[in-house]
């Protein structure tokens, strides 16, 4: 064999083909790291959700838990309505924080979890943009916050004192009436 054939003119460009896919795969890797820290910025949401939003916000579908039960004989109670899906990982993270405030402050407020994959409707009903969303409505159905990604449990304590409602002591409304 000569030398002519050994070198890398007259191997057919075979290297600057696998450096085009090395090239490739760093810029996917790259903007895949730079997408996934823009949706931690933006509250840790999961999924994009195709619905677009209605014009008028639904009032919540009641809900067959506990605390419906329990404010049964109190009168309506305000309510949390999260909306997410089992599979995304901000949902299943706030899973049991909802699942506790159900449980200790059912007296209080109601809390209900859609879950928006398995039941495609309630996404659009909802005006849903990204899950997981968590949307606060008063006793009276009326929305009164909608926050898009993981809310911590103080943080969903925090909100329902900032609405009126009395979270196990002095109730701090701050509606701007």
């Amino acid at each position: 064999m000569n030398e002519e054939s050994h070198s890398p003119e007259r191997r057919g460009g075979t290297g600057s083909g696998v450096k085009v896919a090395i090239v490739a795969a760093l810029a996917f890797a790259v903007f895949g790291v730079v997408y996934m820290k823009a949706q931690k910025r933006s509250g840790d949401s999961c999924c994009p959700v195709t619905a677009a939003p209605t014009a008028g916000q639904p009032q919540p579908a009641a809900s067959s838990g506990p605390a419906t039960q329990a404010s049964a004989n109190a009168g309506p109670l305000p309510r949390l309505v999260d909306l997410g899906a089992d599979k995304c990982v901000p949902c299943k993270m706030m899973a049991p924080i909802l699942e506790e405030l159900g449980k200790t402050h059912r007296d209080k407020f109601e809390v209900l979890f859609i879950d928006v994959w398995k039941d495609k409707q309630a996404g659009e009903k909802y005006g849903i943009r990204v899950i997981p969303t968590q949307i606060f409505y008063d006793a009276d159905g009326k929305e009164r916050f909608r926050h898009e990604g993981f809310f911590s449990k103080e943080d969903i304590l925090a909100k329902w004192k900032e609405l009126g409602v009395e979270i196990g002591g002095a109730t701090t409304k701050t509606d701007g009436r």
